[in-house]
């Protein structure tokens, strides 16, 4: 169940007569509280960056590259895949994406929520500190790597060496697990984490039994040095 709605009264953008580093100025200069909806992105690269106000943007069609990086107001759209670095650095607001996403979706991001309909590369998540994943198919490998804080949510499969020297974000997986990372291990499902998944998914709009879900994260034996930790390092 997608959370996708249209957009009523957008003015609407073509980046196939305009260029990115346009449409990305009319974003930038636009007034809080207006609608876009954006056309024939045509998988072009850094479209939608580094939005600082509360716009309602759509884009109909794939993405490249770094879409809305550095998102910090608002909610973006895209109906459609999105390919490296979607929502790289995100700092607060909705990014959400009703087909794939490459690798590194979610990467270094600080808060807001991101959601990801379909599947994801590998690398989903590194190094978080903060933000909201929810992904409605599976991950590939060494996502949540080094993640230091906020949420994972994946409603399929994970891969290999999930949550690699992971910190205090927290990782939850409805289906299989290829292999844990790097002091990452399963922990207890109690009541608070079922409500908190019930809580995000209710917030991509997603159908799924939250007690469906198995909760991963941090061993906490590789915060400091030890030698007879060499190998893990």
């Amino acid at each position: 169940m997608s959370i996708i709605t249209p957009v009523a009264e957008a003015t609407v953008v073509d980046l196939a007569v305009r260029t990115v580093r346009e449409v990305n100025q009319c974003l930038h200069d636009a007034e809080s509280g207006t609608s876009w909806l954006i056309e024939n992105p045509a998988g072009q690269h850094n479209v939608a960056v580094g939005i600082d106000r509360e716009l309602d943007v759509t884009v109909e069609g794939n993405v490249g590259y770094y879409f809305a990086g550095m998102h910090q107001r608002g909610t973006v759209r895209v109906h459609g895949s999105a390919g490296v670095g979607l929502a790289e650095n995100i700092m607060s607001g909705t990014v959400h994406v009703t087909g794939d996403a490459s690798q590194s979706t979610g990467a270094t991001g600080h808060g807001g929520l991101v959601v990801v309909e379909g599947n994801t590369g590998a690398r989903c998540g590194i190094s978080m500190k903060g933000v909201d994943i929810v992904v409605g198919g599976s991950i590939g490998h060494a996502s949540a790597f080094m993640a230091q804080a906020g949420r994972l949510v994946v409603c399929g499969d994970a891969g290999e060496a999930l949550g690699d020297s992971i910190y205090e974000a927290r990782i939850y997986v409805r289906g299989t697990v290829a292999s844990l990372g790097a002091d990452c291990v399963e922990k207890e499902m109690r009541a608070e984490h079922i409500a908190e998944v019930a809580e995000l998914l209710q917030r991509a709009g997603r159908p799924e039994d939250p007690s469906e879900f198995r909760r991963y994260g941090s061993a906490r034996t590789l915060y400091h040095f030890h030698v007879d930790n060499a190998g893990a390092y």
